[in-house]
């Protein structure tokens, strides 16, 4: 296949998942959810729509104009581990390997076993003779290059396994959010989805505010009443329940809603359920601490995106095929191996 015929078969299957009924869906929506109960129906809707969007011709094409795809296929093979904290999440990696033309060698993750093998599927109805590079696979051993998605403790096994072959090794990452004082009801609203939107569990989603005054925090949470239903998540509910009787039977200060504990604290990463917060004075002292903590911040948002290098509120889940994760440009990874 050339570069032109594989970047049309993945708009191909952008245009198969707009198409597919709602009984398809719901199958794909009951299945992932057995598989893993964080993974509910509207997540997983919220997931596929995210997909969809990468594959829309217009951008795609523009993406792809930037680099210089080979046409044919290559024979080197690319084992991808994937990440499972949200439905889908390997898609991007599976999708840069099989348009750099190489074979991907997938190792899921076992919370995550249900929506890659179904977008494949949809892939091989289109272009089986693409589909066939995708391998699913238990052991990733002997492989010409690494793509490896984990937490800071997972990181370091795929250092020792992985470290000699050339890589790509993602740590823990979150999003933060930066409050001028100017947000209205109606900022707060989406500054909430991006909070909650996969239950907390993405590295796009917002762990920690930077606010003027903690009167902001009691403004946010007259705000976001409309999502008091996320408890009805049964493990999201735990995890309230949980972080809330530590705090009590410790003595910490800290908020309450009913259904979102905030906390002041200087870390980035919350739990589940928690969102951290921190008074910051002037925005250029803001601007030099968060370069500090580079590292582990996937993106910000902001009011309007005022914050220099932020996203508006709201757009924390939604990256474009140019939003590689870690800030390391995959498919310039993938065309340099010899």
């Amino acid at each position: 296949m050339t570069a032109k015929q594989r970047i049309e078969a993945f708009i191909a299957l952008g245009n198969k998942i707009e198409a597919c009924s709602d009984q398809e869906l719901d199958d794909l929506f009951r299945r992932a959810e057995n598989n893993n109960s964080w993974f509910t129906p509207e997540q997983v809707n919220m997931a596929i729509k995210g997909i969809r969007e990468l594959l829309l011709e217009k951008p795609l094409l523009q993406w792809a104009n930037r680099y210089s795809l080979p046409d044919g296929f290559r024979g080197l093979k690319i084992g991808v581990l994937m990440a499972g904290n949200i439905p889908g999440v390997g898609f991007h990696d599976l999708m840069m390997v099989l348009l750099a033309g190489y074979q991907a060698h997938v190792k899921l993750s076992s919370n995550d076993q249900v929506v890659i093998k179904w977008l494949v599927a949809q892939l091989r109805e289109l272009a089986p003779e693409l589909a066939d590079r995708v391998f699913f696979e238990e052991m990733l051993k002997a492989k010409d290059a690494y793509i490896a998605t984990g937490s800071d403790n997972s990181a370091r096994y795929f250092e020792y396994y992985f470290g000699k072959y050339p890589s790509i090794i993602r740590k823990n990452r979150t999003s933060v959010a930066v409050l001028n004082g100017q947000e209205t009801s109606e900022d707060y609203l989406a500054l909430a989805g991006d909070v909650f939107q996969y239950f907390g569990l993405g590295c796009r989603n917002v762990s920690k505010v930077y606010l003027k005054s903690e009167q902001q925090i009691k403004d946010f949470y007259d705000a976001i009443e409309a999502y008091q239903l996320i408890t009805s998540q049964h493990k999201y509910l735990n995890n309230y329940d949980y972080n809330k009787s530590i705090y009590l039977v410790n003595g910490e200060p800290h908020l309450d809603n009913g259904f979102l504990l905030t906390k002041n604290s200087s870390d980035l990463v919350s739990p589940v359920a928690v969102l951290y917060y921190e008074i910051y004075e002037e925005a250029e002292q803001l601007k030099a601490l968060l370069s500090e903590q580079e590292s582990k911040i996937q993106c910000v948002v902001s009011k309007d995106a005022w914050f220099e290098g932020s996203l508006a509120f709201g757009e924390a889940q939604c990256p474009g095929v140019e939003d590689y994760a870690d800030h390391v440009d995959t498919m310039a990874f993938l065309l340099g191996l010899k």
